[in-house]
């Protein structure tokens, strides 16, 4: 008679641990909401961070708003809907929401002290206009080294009176350009600005913007009818004044960028919404911002405009021409 062994071995017990782990994991389920739509750069690299955190975490599902390509108030409106509608028949165990939009029509308006747990990150310069932190919720915030920005602008010019401020005409843009003003009012600098829809009055202002001391450039993000290729050869003829940008995407057409890393945020949400899933209280979580930077320089701009840039700025900086969206 053979008696059979039945005590599993111990890389028998480590499997079938691993089986019920895994299971326990994937069992729990996160909602992603982007503001924006997939091709987007920020986002895009948002959610890279944060899909390679909660990898073996949790089931995620996605949704997109797309609202820097339909930007009208009922269009917005509706995709907060489309999202509530999401949330309440999938009843995620957490949800990370990216920019500013998520956070205003669908958190702040819809689940304020709710019982679901939020993650925001992306949400610029502020969260006093939302009244974050809720009980369910915490983030990142995210802000720009504009006071970098402004002091390497004016070591490599000597002196800067005045500047001007070209974006899109989105909430994003004019929640910068603000922050923008407040800083150039503090450095004697007079700004001016120009928030636009269409490639043709962006290439306008650009050209205008000649004319004085140093350029800031927004975010392209909320122009529809963009084109890649012409507005580069427009920026490469037509730039005889500095220009910087806190927007890595924006690099094809300025000269120097001092930008954040999404990737940043992504991680963070991540990290926050695996401390919810293992129990953590989501106001027990202390609200962060963003602390990594690059320094990118543009050479093709560089070299066309006649620009110069100071040896030891040129040394220290990433050097890019690649095209991105």
């Amino acid at each position: 008679m053979v008696t059979r062994n039945l005590i599993p071995t111990i890389p028998y017990l480590s499997f079938i641990l691993f089986l019920c782990l895994s299971h326990s994991a994937l069992a729990n389920k996160c909602l992603f909401i982007s503001s924006y739509h997939t091709g987007y750069e920020w986002s895009d690299r948002v959610e890279l961070g944060l899909r390679n955190t909660l990898q073996g975490q949790c089931e995620i599902k996605q949704f997109d708003m797309d609202t820097k390509r339909h930007k009208d108030e009922a269009s917005i409106k509706q995709a907060a809907l489309n999202a509530k509608a999401i949330i309440d028949e999938w009843q995620p165990d957490v949800v990370i929401t990216a920019d500013d939009n998520a956070a205003k029509y669908i958190i702040a308006t819809h689940y304020r002290d709710a019982s679901i747990p939020f993650v925001f990150c992306g949400i610029n310069w502020s969260i006093d206009e939302y009244e974050f932190p809720y009980t369910n919720t915490t983030g990142i915030v995210e802000v720009a080294p504009i006071g970098l920005l402004l002091v390497k602008a004016m070591n490599i010019l000597g002196e800067v009176d005045s500047a001007v401020y070209i974006g899109a005409d989105t909430l994003t843009e004019r929640k910068n350009l603000q922050r923008f003003a407040t800083a150039a009012h503090d450095f004697d600098i007079t700004l001016k600005s120009h928030l636009v829809s269409t490639s043709s009055d962006w290439m306008k202002a650009y050209k205008a913007a000649q004319n004085h001391d140093f350029l800031i450039i927004g975010s392209h993000s909320g122009i529809n009818d963009w084109d890649n290729t012409d507005i580069k050869e427009f920026v490469r003829t037509h730039t005889r004044r500095l220009s910087a940008t806190n927007h890595g995407w924006m690099l094809p057409y300025t000269i120097l960028g001092f930008t954040k890393v999404p990737e940043e945020h992504g991680v963070w949400a991540g990290r926050a919404a695996i401390a919810i899933l293992n129990g953590a209280r989501p106001n027990d979580i202390p609200i962060a911002s963003n602390r990594k930077w690059d320094l990118l320089i543009n050479d093709v701009i560089v070299k066309s405009s006649g620009i110069e840039i100071p040896d030891t700025l040129a040394r220290t900086a990433k050097k890019t021409s690649e095209q991105k969206r």
